[in-house]
């Protein structure tokens, strides 16, 4: 069996004992969002970035960010796990504002991959996995056991690829990795800035599908940033267009297909059709 398909049958055992060990926080009500943007703002000086975002995320969504560079998406996920603030405005995060969270804590509790995966070269995958883990004080045995269901999740063999470095790594292996260590400490919330934008695209494409089906499978919560229509319809249960700091569309990708707006309607016609 190929190794880096990660939902081969073996895979698909370990992912269904990993949902039994695995402590998957519900909210009290199934509608309530986990994410909440109300009337935020963000101004870099005398530079208005973002304006007038109201938007709610709820459990089990994969909310994708979709726009051009410079449109606010990254600026817009930053703003979820407090990297930075909103100018005005607010964010909560399971109902709580994000300026009122121990920032430390909010970050932990959220899981975190960017596009070149962001991996510390000077550890090895093993470390890289488990670092959050380890910054919460898990015993070295638990962070390891850890580590390696992690890697087995994603598809890579832990005797294979957890004393590799990243620089022994495909660009899809390291991206892979990346996404075991944002699941290593059990978050409800993953936020994914376009983490398979760089890989070729059978690895993109097989990626993106085995995110999808992880996510769905463990009970997760996604916001993803893309800027390829193709990769929203792919992944997203809802889409959040935007165009120069604001929100033009928030929709799901059957609504957005339906929807008579200029900028939508741009977008469809990038869709290749034979």
């Amino acid at each position: 069996m190929d190794r880096r398909r990660c939902f081969g049958q073996r895979q698909m055992r370990q992912c269904v004992e990993l949902k039994q060990n695995v402590r998957i926080r519900k909210m009290p009500n199934a509608k309530q969002a986990i994410v909440e943007f109300q009337s935020v703002g963000f101004s870099v000086g005398e530079m208005e970035i973002l304006r007038n975002l109201d938007f709610k995320i709820k459990e089990g969504e994969i909310f994708v960010l979709l726009g051009e560079s410079g449109c606010g998406k990254t600026t817009t996920l930053k703003l979820i796990n407090r990297l930075i603030e909103p100018t005005n405005g607010k964010v909560l995060v399971e109902g709580k504002a994000t300026k009122d969270w121990n920032v430390i804590k909010l970050r932990r509790r959220i899981g975190y991959v960017l596009q070149e995966s962001g991996l510390f070269p000077h550890f090895d995958v093993e470390k890289n996995v488990s670092l959050v883990p380890k910054l919460e004080n898990w015993n070295e045995d638990k962070r390891q056991k850890r580590a390696i269901e992690m890697l087995e999740l994603v598809g890579l063999s832990p005797s294979d690829y957890a004393k590799r470095f990243p620089n022994e790594l495909s660009g899809g292996q390291r991206q892979r990795v990346g996404v075991a260590r944002a699941l290593a400490a059990d978050p409800d919330l993953l936020l994914l800035d376009e983490p398979f934008g760089a890989l070729d695209a059978i690895t993109r494409n097989r990626l993106q599908k085995e995110f999808a089906k992880l996510v769905k499978d463990l009970g997760k919560t996604a916001v993803f940033v893309t800027h390829d229509l193709q990769e929203a319809f792919a992944l997203g249960t809802r889409i959040c267009l935007m165009d120069k700091g604001e929100i033009v569309l928030v929709e799901t990708p059957e609504g957005f297909r339906e929807s008579e707006l200029p900028l939508v309607k741009e977008y469809l016609g990038t869709l290749m059709t034979f």
